[in-house]
């Protein structure tokens, strides 16, 4: 009969690796931790303090829950003032637009102080801050969306972006015009921007058209500048689970934990018990959909059709032979899921575009590790049963598959109807065969009669033909 084994001990240590990012994304959203060595101390409560939020480097979508906290823990502690810290590039417009949001809503003052560079979505977040005070030699601006093949965005997209630049002067008192000239060269403003070129500031021209509040050296200039000459400050840092699920969200990680994902399931769909290629592929679907979750991509319907998409591709595998309709709608599902997990609620076609991009390039990561295994593990029987594998020789011509002699006259049992073809665990081995006669229902003892071109010919155990009824006569 066939047994189940129990997970052994070499999954251990996968499941503890599952584990820390189950804890990962519990801390995600809970306060920073504040150990006793090295860690900032919390903002005195005899005086109201500033706390200093820094945003460096590509703005992607781990930032936007990090300026949250940083937002609601400066509201906690009473704060007199957020400054925000920038020197950025840019990055994801939809991330920018959740740092936007949650700076409306902020309940403190929050100063945006920009140090080196603020631009494309950095300079939209600084326009959303209450004041924007800037380090000299630094630049704002150059706000155009472009596309993950750095071309120009389209219409719509400008479109959508130049309304929320106009948006946020509109709230500050400036000149639309001039924040519609970071987005799009066709605009003119005179003395400032001339038409079909981009709009970017340093520190002297924008302090001169009052878009900046001032120019400052270093922080404590800008506290004496701001009215808060004696505020201790306290700066947040990304602790460690928004650090993780930053790297979790890497556009160059998670083609990686995809390929893993369904490289694991489809080593373990095709073999009799659950192992550590099942564990691996399960972790890292897990830390693919629970980092996006966590960063508002990945909702509950993603990962619901994902799931749908497994389900449907193991009814393939153990219940229906053949790859029909089930297979070509567990697999869309499977990669619609994924897709749908990269993207916002809702989606430009250049977002979805690169999505399907790196689910494709997930795809080819699988499918070059499957060549892989065939072309230097040959010999193992555990992989004989997931790949299709040929050969030519001289004396036998072309073979589609290896010959299985070695079945002959073993016992095994069905795991599907066999009508008359289906699939059969024989030696720990999922393979397809073919009965001889009426067909056998699933769950059947069966012994392999024969095994010629290819099939494996099967009868129900214990059941004998006229042929060797004779025979034993």
């Amino acid at each position: 009969m066939l047994q189940r084994r129990l997970i052994s001990g070499r999954e251990f240590p996968v499941l503890g690796l599952a584990g820390v990012a189950f804890l990962a994304a519990a801390g995600f959203s809970g306060p920073s931790p504040e150990g006793p060595e090295g860690a900032a101390p919390r903002i005195g409560q005899s005086a109201p303090g500033v706390v200093r939020v820094p945003i460096t480097g590509v703005i992607e979508l781990g930032v936007a829950p990090f300026v949250a906290r940083a937002l609601s823990e400066a509201t906690a502690a009473g704060a007199s003032a957020v400054i925000l810290e920038l020197d950025t590039p840019g990055g994801r417009v939809d991330a920018a637009w959740k740092i936007i949001d949650d700076l409306r809503d902020a309940e403190v003052p929050v100063y945006a102080y920009v140090n080196r560079r603020a631009l494309s979505a950095g300079a939209m977040i600084a326009l959303a801050a209450d004041r924007i005070y800037m380090r000299p030699g630094s630049t704002i601006g150059a706000a155009t969306p472009v596309t993950g093949d750095g071309e120009k965005a389209s219409e719509k997209m400008v479109s959508a972006m130049r309304s929320e630049f106009r948006a946020l002067a509109q709230e500050r008192g400036l000149d639309p015009r001039i924040a519609e000239a970071m987005v799009d060269e066709s605009v003119e403003v005179p003395g400032v921007s001339e038409a079909g070129k981009l709009l970017t500031l340093t520190t002297e021209e924008a302090t001169a058209i009052e878009l900046a509040d001032g120019e400052v050296r270093d922080l404590l200039e800008l506290l004496e500048v701001a009215g808060l000459p004696a505020a201790p400050v306290r700066e947040i840092e990304p602790n460690w689970a928004e650090a993780i699920v930053r790297f979790l969200t890497n556009p160059a990680v998670a083609p990686l934990l995809l390929s893993l994902g369904f490289l694991g399931l489809l080593v373990e769909i095709r073999t009799p018990s659950f192992g550590i290629a099942g564990a691996i592929g399960l972790s890292a679907l897990a830390a693919f959909f629970g980092a996006h979750h966590l960063v508002h991509l990945a909702g509950l319907e993603e990962i619901i059709l994902f799931g749908a998409g497994v389900v449907l591709i193991a009814l393939e595998v153990f219940v229906i032979p053949g790859f029909g309709i089930a297979g070509v709608l567990g697999t869309g599902a499977m990669a619609a899921g994924a897709v749908l997990g990269m993207v916002g609620q809702v989606p430009t076609f250049d977002q979805v575009f690169n999505a399907a991009g790196l689910v494709a390039l997930s795809i080819i990561l699988v499918g070059v590790t499957a060549w892989a295994l065939v072309r230097h593990l040959p010999r193992s029987r555990r992989l004989s049963g997931l790949f299709l594998r040929d050969s030519t020789s001289r004396e036998t011509g072309y073979l589609s598959a290896a010959p299985r002699e070695d079945l002959v006259g073993r016992v095994g049992v069905t795991t599907t109807d066999l009508r008359p073809t289906g699939v059969a665990i024989v030696n720990d081995e999922r393979i397809h065969v073919v009965t001889e006669g009426p067909w056998i229902e699933a769950r059947t003892p069966i012994r392999v009669l024969e095994v010629a071109s290819g099939r494996i010919l099967v009868r129900r155990a214990g059941e004998t033909t006229v042929s060797e009824t004779r025979n034993e006569v």
